[in-house]
């Protein structure tokens, strides 16, 4: 069992969603940033208070945190 000791949750904090060490910054904000990041070293300078173990676990919760359930996508014409 993983422990991400840097996920947090408080409600009093963006409605407890989860969150970077107690940050108001979620993990859904920084999976968003990532993906449209062209590179690391952007995000660095965007979140420079964002460790790469912050990094690594946030990519870990959002995968274990996904449903394995497919969802038929449109395919493209």
């Amino acid at each position: 069992m993983t422990t991400f000791d840097r996920i947090t949750s408080d409600p009093a904090v963006v409605n407890g969603q989860p969150c970077i060490r107690g940050m108001r910054l979620t993990v859904r904000r920084v999976l968003e940033a990532l993906a449209t990041c062209p590179n690391r070293e952007q995000f660095q300078a965007e979140y420079p208070e964002v460790e790469e173990e912050d990094l690594r676990q946030a990519l870990e919760y959002a995968a274990a945190n996904l449903d394995d359930k497919v969802v038929a996508l449109e395919s493209p014409p």
